[in-house]
């Protein structure tokens, strides 16, 4: 991972077009409270604050298998997660064949999307890589992702954004520079230019999430980190009729696990869509909302999966919403495991994707091509200079 910096001359902004150097105090550089997030807001100094900046937007998918939380962690929750990681040894040698395996030990490697240096999270993780690609400090890119993904929630859409105090004349570089920085489970897709009114999360117009289960006696071990397995035959039909009662506005006060690391949020949620379709043994629950509470979608999952075993009926779902009750839910589901969660995409209006004036274009990523020899002519060796031959003119099939 850190010798492509090198390669790639990470001593400056890359490709930057501005008057920022390596050397230039600006790496110190807040930017306003109403560009950040919630959890690291900065303000600016009266000296730079009219300095400009420029947004960028990326579009990032990740194998969530190895990050395993979403907030700060406490000393509880890492004694827990220590703990966790002793219990998943001795699972391995007793036989256990429920936790994530690399070489021969499970292991707990770090946190889901949110910022945490210890143990690192996702969100952690690409910010040291575009530290060390613009040699910013944290407080001046004010990196914000769209959704927070709660413990080995994997994601194929999330949308992140960061700023800088200079230009880029291409974003490929970067691109390039990012992903070659970043362990293989993550990677940026896309990265463009964004006006300043962009925000990944508060702009966002509804984010969609999947959730796979695997309908059969036995899982399919290629599927392991990605579906919930369950071997009860489910009723879809009773779970897409249930599924349907959550669409609309509703206080999902009921479906929300209590998060002391958050800002007590909104409960009042609008479901646009919640379909249930069958895919052979793979069910995919794909549910669309204006937004969604701590553990909300694996909680109405769970539920679902429980009237999908027949073990009650379709009508309570309406029931536990009126309860504004946490509590109510308990006494029929927990919530449903996190490795079948994906966060597929989070859409915005379009005027908040408009590409600002004289930006560079929007790198996909870059493809790399073999320059190819049409004619070449045979290296002269002393065995055909023995043998009195000549070099051959050849040509090459191309």
């Amino acid at each position: 991972m850190g010798s492509g910096g090198g390669a790639l001359g990470l001593s400056s902004p890359l490709f930057a077009n501005g008057h920022l150097s390596s050397s230039s105090n600006s790496t110190s550089l807040p930017l306003p409270v109403e560009d950040g997030n919630h959890l690291a807001m900065v303000k600016p100094s009266s000296s730079i604050v009219n300095l400009p900046h420029y947004k960028w937007r990326l579009l990032i998918a990740y194998d969530g298998t190895r990050y395993a939380a979403l907030v700060e962690v406490h000393m509880a929750a890492l004694a827990l997660a220590l703990a966790l990681a002793l219990i998943s040894s001795l699972g391995y040698l007793v036989g256990s064949h429920n936790w994530r395996v690399k070489g021969k030990w499970p292991y707990v490697i770090g946190l889901g999307w949110q910022f945490q240096v210890s143990p690192p999270t996702i969100q952690c993780i690409v910010e040291k890589a575009l530290i060390q690609i613009t040699k910013l400090e944290r407080e001046c890119l004010h990196f914000v992702g769209a959704s927070r993904t709660d413990t080995g929630v994997h994601a194929w859409g999330q949308v992140a954004h960061f700023i800088t105090p200079f230009n880029y004349d291409s974003l490929e570089t970067i691109h390039a520079a990012l992903n070659g920085l970043l362990p293989s489970d993550i990677r940026v897709r896309e990265i463009s230019a964004a006006t300043p009114e962009f925000h990944a999360r508060f702009s966002a117009k509804s984010k969609v999430y999947h959730y796979k289960i695997y309908n059969d006696t036995i899982m399919d071990p290629f599927q392991r980190h990605y579906v919930y397995h369950s071997v009860y035959k489910l009723n879809t039909a009773a779970m897409r009729e249930a599924a349907k009662m959550f669409i609309g506005k509703h206080d999902f006060s009921a479906f929300v696990n209590a998060s002391r690391n958050d800002r007590v949020p909104d409960p009042v949620k609008t479901i646009f869509r919640f379909d249930v379709i069958e895919m052979g043994p793979l069910i995919q629950l794909e549910v669309e909302g204006s937004g969604f509470l701590y553990r909300q979608v694996r909680n109405m999952v769970a539920l679902l999966i429980q009237i999908g075993k027949e073990a009650i009926p379709t009508e309570i779902v309406p029931k536990i919403l009126a309860t504004l009750d946490r509590r109510e839910l308990a006494k029929y589901a927990l919530s449903a495991p996190p490795h079948g969660l994906c966060l597929v995409s989070v859409k915005y209006n379009q005027e908040h994707l408009l590409l600002p004036s004289d930006c560079p274009t929007t790198s996909f990523g870059r493809h790399h091509t073999i320059t190819k020899c049409v004619n070449f002519k045979v290296p002269y060796t002393e065995s055909w200079y023995s043998k009195g031959m000549q070099p051959l003119d050849v040509k090459a099939k191309v």
